[in-house]
């Protein structure tokens, strides 16, 4: 008998739903095949290994979000702690679809038409500059982060120009949440672990953007990409999904870049000197939000330890954010940005990207260009080579809904689906025009991301379609509470699920909610419905706006995929109660299918008259019989940039605190909500109230006032239980940006575990058999009892092979068929053992098979760990005997 040590497991805060400890009966799971509930233990396992996904598997109890579930080491079965009202409502989503359940077909819907190709630009920023390039690497010690337990790598490519003078303008890659280790011997065999195991080899995914860094070498720029594997193999369990451990990261590195540029220490051979007045940041899907934090964090340093302390010798001018997350709903308003948002992508298939542009109005000065480029057919992996089939070194993989009936827009092959190498070309022209825009100053390549209608030639056939906030433009119309409405037009809620005050629509990029919010009542739009041509919607501001300066009005309208072209009469009414017609606006929908987030606001302009002075209402008249429309938000609009100054607006952070759960009794601690700067900052908070029913409170901190209090109630007793996790959370609504977006308080269990012995029931079969043994804990716990069983090579003895077990049981604890025949150690073979809360005794079993094969005594060897508690293990041995 061996002591179990009960060990701290973090585990992804749940929004508004706390993951304590449910009844200690199994409950009846959801219908849908995979899932099992024992105790305060939901379990699904996937019918095969799902890739590592940047937008992370969630479960949920139908629109209650319980929370990211942990993934196996082979990705295909996915664990969670939560209490459930109604397991029969138990899905699996990830970036708002189901996983859990077969996709729509889209067969029907026909083939969607490509948007017509745009007018050239007058600059071509993808065209390759002037020098030759030279790529390098390096590999440095690495560091330790916070709630990581490995050292995270500090590794990365460099590409740079040759013969360039003077120190060159810096541009850093940052790859998303991809598998990490992968087998040269085993085909299609990758596991997200870090370090990778004897036997596997690390997945290069820092190498996938050499594209890029050589067009941007040419033009003079000195690039760097850098590896994260240790964070994508340990991010699962933090409450940000790691956006913290990348800003981290990233700041390491530009930390020794500053010390190298500066003459300090002596760098790597590839290292170049670069301009650190002038830094770029790119990072794709979890390193879009990672890239972004480290934005944040550069200009208000996030409070406590987050394993970087040192001094910011850096200015960040731009991010470019490929197919991005955004989990905290917290973009960086007061640093320009560009956001790549691949119409058929499959992982973060919400485009929840369009928050770094949605969720930045009003947050800071609003002088920042926030740009949104859509690109029809492009996927989510292939912008970076090394996801890519055919030119990845590991196993790759196109994410677009692998396996499922072929999408008419988003199936290679298609009209409107870009090839790998298109996909790459747009990709790095619209980085290199970024940092054309970001790092250089030159304004000529503004019309390519700012919404006006061009596009690079470089990219080729690849309809890039593109609309921006902030810059040059003042707000006219950008939906709220004062803002009012008449003939065919509503004001609606953007995340509401009451169909009676939502948007509706499809799937919309600017209608994705945040998953911590019980509701959002400041995420507003107008929705349009017209049943006859004419049907006037007037809209009006709270008060009258002067758009004096602005050469355009700028809208962005929504439309349903696949729309016809819909044209509406634009109208302001000035000062005077005068009605001025400004001309028409035409929108066609973009291709779209049930898959993917086509409803997408396109930016129309009308030319604006002179002298006109402020105006108090904005009229669209459709021309078409019936209709629907979105707008999202009008502005005055004028060519070029205004200067965009460094600024350290407020900034708020939740805290994560820990306590004992002591003996018995209620408690109430108070988790603290900080906030730096000065001014009155508006946020909004969302949590759990002392009834456990989820709330949210508007709160408007005055200036000298710098923290809020969360109270969280809880309950002590002396039985073992898993850890219990509160959540609050919180959105930056005005003068502020959200840094740590999510906390709370976490509950330590502090009573002992309790000891578990082993004893064989049949530990010695013939085969044909069956091996079994009972697993008896000393005591009953508090919540479920989980340890991960896995076979491995018994010493001196011969071991059963995948032919010696029953074939479903192990294709059902493998994924994988039974042929050829191997060690069961070879394999990705391994089982779950749950105690459900109270329980104390459990069978574990191995049916074997009989065959016709002469074969020595073989043995089976199983290591068992504890998940729950973690950190100890024990094994069990069992023999099988030649029926012969």
């Amino acid at each position: 008998m061996r002591r179990i040590v009960a060990l701290l497991v973090p585990v992804v805060l749940a929004a508004v739903i706390p993951a304590t400890s449910a009844s200690a009966a199994p409950q009846p799971p959801s219908s849908v095949p995979g899932w099992s509930v024992t105790g305060g233990e939901i379990r699904w396992t996937a019918p095969a290994p799902l890739p590592a996904s940047d937008a992370g598997v969630e479960f949920w109890e139908g629109d209650r979000f319980l929370g990211t579930a942990r993934e196996s080491a082979n990705l295909r079965t996915f664990t969670l702690n939560a209490r459930l009202e109604n397991p029969a409502a138990l899905q699996v989503r990830s970036a708002g679809r189901r996983l859990d359940v077969a996709e729509p077909s889209a067969a029907s819907l026909g083939v969607p038409e490509l948007p017509a190709q745009q007018p050239p630009a007058a600059v071509d920023p993808g065209e390759p500059g002037p020098y030759a390039t030279t790529t390098g690497a390096y590999a440095l010690d690495p560091i330790t982060l916070p709630e990581y337990k490995a050292p995270i790598e500090m590794e990365a490519v460099v590409v740079a120009p040759e013969g360039a003078s003077g120190k060159r303008p810096l541009v850093l890659f940052l790859h998303g949440r991809h598998a990490t280790c992968y087998s040269r011997t085993t085909p299609n065999q990758v596991t997200l672990q870090w370090p990778c195991p004897a036997g596997l080899t690390s997945i290069p995914s820092h190498r996938g953007y050499l594209k890029a860094q050589q067009l941007l070498a040419s033009q003079g720029y000195v690039t760097v990409s850098i590896s994260a594997n240790g964070i994508n193999a340990q991010d699962a369990m933090t409450t940000d999904a790691g956006a913290q451990a990348r800003s981290s990261l990233v700041r390491h590195h530009l930390a020794k870049w500053a010390e190298w540029s500066a003459g300090r220490g002596t760098p790597p051979a590839a290292v170049r000197p670069a301009d650190m007045s002038k830094v770029l940041l790119v990072g794709h899907s979890r390193g879009g939000e990672g890239v972004n934090r480290a934005a944040t964090d550069s200009l208000t340093p996030p409070p406590g330890d987050t394993g970087f302390s040192g001094p910011v010798r850096w200015n960040i001018r731009g991010d470019v954010l490929i197919g991005p997350t955004i989990f905290g709903h917290n973009p960086a308003p007061d640093v320009p940005s560009v956001t790549f948002l691949p119409g058929c992508d499959g992982d973060v298939s919400d485009l929840q990207g369009q928050m770094f542009l949605d969720q930045a109005r009003g947050l800071g000065r609003g002088a920042a260009l926030h740009s949104a480029l859509y690109m029809v057919g492009a996927n989510h992996n292939y912008f970076n080579s090394e996801w890519t089939p055919g030119q990845a070194e590991a196993p790759a993989s196109d994410d677009f809904f692998p396996g499922q009936t072929p999408d008419p827009v988003c199936a290679p092959g298609t009209a409107t689906r870009l090839t790998a190498d298109q996909q790459q070309a747009a990709g790095a022209t619209y980085v290199a025009a970024s940092a054309r825009l970001f790092l250089a100053r030159d304004e000529s390549v503004l019309p390519l991301l700012d919404g006006s209608g061009v596009r690079a030639p470089s990219a080729g056939p690849a309809r890039v379609l593109s609309h921006a906030v902030g810059g040059d433009r003042k707000p006219f119309v950008v939906p709220d509470a004062a803002t009012s409405v008449s003939g065919a037009a509503r004001v609606c809620q953007q995340t509401a699920r009451d169909p009676l005050v939502a948007c509706g629509g499809s799937r919309s990029p600017h209608f994705v909610g945040f998953r911590y919010a019980s509701s959002q009542p400041e995420r507003l739009a107008v929705a349009l419905t017209w049943s006859a041509a004419g049907q006037a919607a007037e809209i009006r501001p709270a008060e009258p706006v002067s758009l004096r300066g602005s050469r355009d009005l700028a809208l962005r309208l929504a439309v349903p995929a696949n729309t016809p072209a819909t044209r509406f009469g634009v109208s302001v009414t000035d000062h005077s109660g005068q009605k001025r017609s400004l001309g028409t606006v035409s929108v066609t929908g973009l291709p779209g299918s049930e898959r993917t987030s086509s409803q997408w606001a396109q930016e129309v302009r009308v030319p604006l008259p002179a002298g006109l002075g402020e105006i108090s209402a904005l009229e669209l008249v459709p021309e078409s019989a019936s209709g629907s429309a979105w707008l999202i938000d009008a502005y005055g609009w004028d060519k070029g940039l205004v200067p965009v100054l460094p600024a350290r607006i407020g900034r708020v952070d939740v805290a994560t605190a820990a306590v004992d759960e002591g003996d018995s009794g209620t408690q109430t601690h108070n988790i603290v909500v900080t906030s730096a700067g000065n001014g009155t900052r508006v946020i909004r908070l969302f949590y759990n109230d002392a009834a456990n029913k989820p709330a949210t409170r508007l709160v408007t901190l005055k200036p000298g006032e710098h923290r809020v209090e969360v109270p969280v109630t809880f309950s002590g007793n002396t039985k073992w239980g898993s850890d219990t996790h509160h959540p609050v959370a919180v959105q930056a609504l005005s003068n502020a940006v959200a840094g740590a977006a999510v906390g709370g308080l976490l509950v330590r269990e502090d009573d002992p575990a309790p000891d578990v012995s082993v004893t064989p029931v049949a530990g010695s079969v013939t085969e044909g058999g069956t091996l079994k043994w009972t697993l008896t804990l000393s005591e009953a716990a508090d919540t479920s009892v989980l340890f991960q069983a896995a076979p491995i090579a018994p010493a001196g003895a011969a071991e059963l092979s995948t032919t010696d077990v029953d074939a479903g049981w192990f294709r059902n604890n493998s994924g994988e068929e039974v042929l050829p025949s191997r060690p069961l150690s070879s394999t990705q073979l391994y089982f779950f053992v749950y105690f459900p809360a109270g329980q104390t005794s459990l069978e574990v079993s191995v049916p074997t098979v009989t065959d016709s094969v002469a074969e020595e005594e073989e043995q089976v060897r199983l290591k068992f760990e504890g998940l729950r508690p973690a950190g100890v293990g024990f094994e069990v041995t069992g023999t099988v005997a030649d029926a012969a």
